[in-house]
């Protein structure tokens, strides 16, 4: 027998619909979001706990989660300050990233490549000179999805600040000579944290940082190439946790470009 009428008006309604939203699934998507699934909110907006800050980059002072794969920047505009202060950690798992020293649009004349085992037990601190120039520092997490960073860029204050300055005053400088020449100094076990500075006559410095727990067992590595090694000298603060830690440093520039080596307990 033949459906009432009441019915067949209410499939008609529903196949109209139905209609309605397929046509709907191919028409453009709506300016500025991303036409993917994992969208969750417009550049510049909060992005939610998944994809974490927005990737325009934060202001000085900001912490940020910086997820594997990805990156995060920092403006600093004074030029009346010349030493920004990077701290970086994890929650315990490996840490790998590239830090750059960005000044105008097309110029990056620092970068530092940098592993640790163990974010937690042993963090970055570092301080990079902006050359009293409006500067971007760029972090980038090289490590897989799995294994995000926390990070912090900011003008470097005293006590901190002044540590740069005062340690070639402190000790004596190891002359490291270019082509792949080696100097490494052992710590007592009592040390907690060491302080390294590398640097150079003006020209140009490329060196590898290790830290080694037992022989030839990396703890941390830092790697650091820039066109100055006065304005952009390397100068970090690792955390000694365990016994017998040694820190090695390499000179991988040619024999032209020596560099010397300030390391000592902070």
């Amino acid at each position: 027998r033949g459906y009432p009428a009441v019915a067949i008006a209410k499939m008609k309604l529903a196949f109209a619909a139905l209609l309605a939203g397929s046509a709907a699934a191919f028409a453009p998507q709506e300016a500025g979001r991303a036409a993917t699934s994992l969208n969750i909110g417009t550049p510049g907006s909060s992005w939610g706990a998944t994809l974490g800050p927005s990737p325009q980059g934060g202001s000085v002072g900001d912490q940020q989660r910086i997820l594997g794969q990805t990156r995060r920047t920092w403006q600093f505009p004074d030029i009346n300050q010349e030493l920004v202060e990077v701290d970086m950690t994890s929650d315990g798992r490996p840490m790998y990233a590239d830090v750059q020293l960005w000044i105008g649009p097309d110029w990056t004349p620092m970068t530092m490549k940098t592993y640790s085992y163990d974010g937690y037990k042993r963090p970055l601190k570092c301080i990079i000179g902006t050359r009293n120039k409006q500067a971007t520092i760029e972090v980038k997490n090289t490590g897989s999805y799995e294994l995000p960073i926390t990070c912090t860029a900011a003008y470097a204050k005293p006590p901190f600040s002044d540590l740069r300055n005062e340690l070639p005053s402190k000790v004596e400088g190891a002359y490291v000579e270019g082509g792949g020449a080696v100097h490494s100094v052992t710590f007592d076990p009592t040390v907690e944290q060491a302080q390294i500075l590398l640097k150079t006559d003006l020209r140009q410095l490329n060196a590898k940082v290790e830290v080694l727990n037992a022989p030839n067992n990396y703890k941390q590595t830092f790697e650091i190439f820039t066109n100055n090694g006065v304005l952009n000298s390397l100068y970090v603060v690792v955390d000694t946790p365990q016994a017998s830690n040694t820190v090695r440093v390499r000179n991988i520039a040619p024999l032209e470009f020596p560099f010397r080596a300030y390391i000592s307990e902070v």
